[in-house]
């Protein structure tokens, strides 16, 4: 895959003079995470489920070559007929299709014979790590990517499956909150790649990934598109790329960094970062949800806030439901939108996706989505952690434990 991801010297020498420390970000998920920096990309950022899946249904209409996906949870509903929808059309059209899902992810949620009625329908499917009754640790790294990709034009990631709470057609925990991005341009190849690594990984076959890459990309780069930087994260390489990018954008923040996460199960290390990052001075903020999906990690996820609230770390509750959005925006100028979650299976076990943006038309989107957000969320404070019954208290510990 390094052989199909080229740097782009330009872009590198562009952000070297206009942000140091971006540089530096940059030059990290370029070595660790094999991604490279692009410059001629346009970016759009989704406050909600619902908004960018209308957009990937039209990406979906529009395509003349392939069409692949990537999902953690697929599920029956709403939502996964019309994507099947359009794809059985795309299929009779010669567009060539291929889907990707995690076994465990859907385990309870995928149709009867789901596999059978997409070859039916012309569709090449791939489960990834499919589950068997045994005792073994690979079957705690899951696939927790959410990749869309359509003729390596236009690319689509974000916290989003395909299951209709993702666009509050079910409701399940109050309103779903969730989050995702579109990226046109060159940047999409990333995306590409990634998918077609993970296929040719579960069937064990080998292709040459150029025959997806376009043709031809409108070359006018526009400086207000910022620079975009999709990379993903393996439990397989020993490195923590998805902690680290999240750490190095909270030590370079100067002004504020801003996070929504629907859990919070942290290390020592983000913890003592994100108290240092306070103390310093900078307005550290995490959105948690209101509304848990997981009684249980949601008493873990309440168990870190007295000690951050405690150091000045302000932790604030989305009250009309459930957050499962995964952003980060620090000073305006940094930011990251993608699947990984602030906890431990997220950070060391799973396959996951990110998209690193600086000084992007997306990041003024986010940062007026954490303005619009901020209002709807109840803060938690310091006093509130103190008179928590000790019972709680001691089931917490027990919990992080």
């Amino acid at each position: 895959i390094t052989e199909c991801l080229k740097e782009d010297p330009l872009a590198i020498r562009e952000l070297k003079a206009a942000d140091k420390e971006a540089a530096m970000q940059s030059k990290y998920i370029h070595d660790l995470a094999q991604a490279p920096l692009y410059r001629n990309s346009k970016t759009k950022y989704y406050a909600c489920g619902e908004d960018m899946f209308q957009d990937m249904l039209g990406a979906m209409e529009r395509a003349k070559d392939f069409i692949f996906l990537e999902y953690f949870i697929i599920a029956e509903g709403n939502m996964l007929e019309k994507v099947l929808a359009v794809l059985e059309r795309k299929v009779r059209e010669g567009v060539k299709v291929r889907l990707i899902y995690d076994d465990v992810g859907s385990i309870k949620t995928i149709p009867p014979h789901f596999k059978k009625r997409l070859s039916d329908m012309g569709i090449s499917c791939a489960v990834f790590n499919p589950f068997r009754p045994i005792l073994s640790i690979i079957l705690n790294n899951r696939d927790h990517r959410k990749i869309l990709v359509v003729d390596g034009q236009v690319g689509f990631t974000g916290g989003i499956n395909i299951a209709d709470e993702y666009i509050n057609e079910k409701v399940r925990f109050g309103y779903w909150k969730d989050t995702g991005i579109e990226i046109k341009g060159e940047a999409v190849w990333s995306l590409t790649t990634m998918f077609l690594e993970m296929w040719n990984y579960i069937n064990q076959t080998k292709e040459d990934y150029y025959q997806y890459l376009p043709d031809i990309y409108n070359k006018k780069i526009n400086p207000k598109d910022g620079y975009v930087q999709p990379y993903g994260d393996t439990p397989l390489d020993h490195e923590n790329v998805g902690e680290n990018v999240y750490l190095n954008m909270i030590k370079s923040a100067k002004k504020y960094i801003y996070i929504t996460t629907p859990y919070l199960i942290i290390s020592d290390e983000m913890q003592r970062t994100l108290i240092l990052a306070a103390k310093s001075g900078v307005d550290v903020r995490i959105i948690t949800p209101g509304i848990p999906d997981k009684p249980l990690i949601y008493k873990v996820t309440r168990s870190y806030y007295a000690g951050l609230a405690a150091e000045g770390v302000r932790i604030y509750e989305y009250t009309p439901g459930f957050i499962h959005s995964k952003v980060y925006l620090a000073d305006s100028v940094q930011a990251v939108v993608g699947t990984v979650n602030l906890d431990f299976r997220s950070l060391y076990l799973h396959f996951e996706d990110a998209v690193y943006l600086c000084d992007t038309a997306a990041n003024a989107q986010i940062e007026e989505d954490f303005v619009q957000t901020f209002p709807q969320c109840r803060a938690i404070t310091y006093e509130q952690c103190r008179h928590v019954h000790l019972y709680q208290r001691i089931l917490r510990a027990l919990l992080r434990m």
